[in-house]
């Protein structure tokens, strides 16, 4: 029995709502559960310096908690003067996987910044900051074809994230915080909406774990992709 009471293939409670905020061309609140993330995607008239005369644009995220996300206060990372390890890796994990989705020839020579934010954590907000970065950077792309600042679409494909595990010895999706600190075997998995992969993550916490353990996750993923894809088609309708 999971702690929730859910189905071993069972999801969280998905909701996405848009336009959460005034200023930001693309903007969403992301519940898995009870983890919220609230995503922004800005529009810049600029690029890194690597990417001049390119005629390429970038995409690129930032990512944090605020102080009382968690059960018990976090001091604000910019009180000491620098990000934690975590913070820089996750934040690369959600450009990289949004980058993977998007022809970055036809954005042209621009640059869209995914912010997101967790107000509340409860697992796997990673995951929950990739999907709903997805649909923050879709109604940013919308505003720039509106404005026909671009012609073509460079949005490829969707782009969703999932946690699964292996937890009291059995496979199961989308991990909240009681799972996710008891689990055997942890993994993300980064995919788009015709199923390919763009990043997996997975480590054995105790015991190693078997293909076969592996190829359950993966199945469980899978189904968990697609639900999260069917939410982000829903939101930006």
């Amino acid at each position: 029995m999971r702690p929730s009471g859910r189905e071993l293939n069972q999801m969280r409670d998905i909701s996405i709502e848009t336009g959460v905020t005034k200023h930001a061309e693309g903007s969403c609140l992301i519940r898995c559960g009870d983890t919220h993330v609230l995503c922004t995607a800005s529009l810049e008239e600029r690029i890194p310096p690597f990417l001049r005369n390119t005629g390429q644009g970038w995409v690129t995220a930032e990512y944090g908690m605020l102080p009382r996300a968690t059960t018990t206060r976090m001091r604000r990372e910019a009180t000491t003067g620098k990000q934690s390890g975590r913070t820089q890796e996750i934040q690369r994990l959600i450009g990289r996987s949004l980058r993977a989705g998007i022809d970055r020839q036809a954005m042209g020579e621009r640059q869209i910044t995914v912010d997101c934010d967790v107000i509340q954590a409860d697992g796997g907000t990673r995951c929950a900051s990739i999907t709903g970065g997805w649909v923050a950077l879709r109604l940013a792309v919308n505003k720039l074809m509106k404005a026909g600042q671009i012609t073509t679409d460079p949005l490829l494909d969707h782009v969703a994230a999932v946690s699964c595990g292996i937890y009291a010895g059995q496979a199961v999706l989308d991990l909240d915080y009681p799972e996710d600190s008891e689990a055997g075997t942890d993994a993300n998995f980064v995919m788009t909406g015709a199923g390919r992969m763009i990043e997996v993550q997975a480590s054995a916490e105790g015991a190693p774990f078997s293909r076969a353990e592996f190829d359950a996750l993966l199945a469980l993923a899978e189904a968990g992709v697609a639900e999260l894809i069917a939410a982000q088609k829903a939101a930006v309708a």
